[in-house]
C-alpha cells in the first residue's frame, strides 16, 4: 500500500494488485467484501455504492482513461463523534475500487482518526488474502 499526496494536497492511500494475485474477479466482488466489513464493524454505517464509471460515461463530454474498465465507490461513515461542524467536511468516507486491464486499484482518502485509519488499511490490505 502506498501513500501519495494527490494533486499535492489530498493524502490518498492506494493498493494496486494484479488480478492473478487475488481471488476477487470483479469490482462488484471487492465492493461486496467491503460492504460486509462495514456491516460487521460496530460503528461503521453503510451508505451507498456509487457507480463512478456509469456516471462519468453517461456525460456528453466524458473522459475515461482507456485502461479503466470499471470504477465504483463504497460510501460509509464511522461517525461516532461529532465534535464540531468541520467534521462534516471529512465525512462520510469512501473506498474506491477501479478495475484496470490486468489489475485493480483500491484507494481511499486518509481517515482523520488514527484508529479508524488502521481499520480501513487492514480492510484494504486483506484484499490480498481473502478467498
Amino acid at each position: 500500500m502506498t501513500k501519495t499526496n494527490f494533486i499535492d494536497k489530498y493524502p490518498v492511500f492506494s493498493l494496486h494488485v494484479k488480478k492473478d494475485e487475488i481471488n476477487f474477479k470483479s469490482t462488484d466482488e471487492i465492493i461486496a467484501y467491503f460492504q460486509e466489513r462495514i456491516e460487521k464493524h460496530p460503528v461503521a454505517t453503510f451508505i451507498a455504492i456509487f457507480d463512478h464509471y456509469a456516471h462519468t460515461s453517461s456525460l456528453p463530454d466524458a473522459t475515461i482513461a482507456p485502461e479503466i474498465k470499471d470504477a465504483k465507490n463504497i460510501v460509509f461513515c464511522f461517525g461516532k463523534q461529532l465534535p464540531n461542524a468541520k467534521m462534516l467536511a471529512v465525512r462520510p468516507r469512501s473506498i474506491g475500487v477501479c478495475e484496470l486491464d490486468e489489475s485493480f486499484e483500491i484507494s481511499f482518502l486518509e481517515v482523520p482518526n488514527a484508529q479508524l485509519q488502521e481499520v480501513v488499511k487492514e480492510w484494504v490490505a486483506a484484499i490480498k488474502t481473502k478467498a
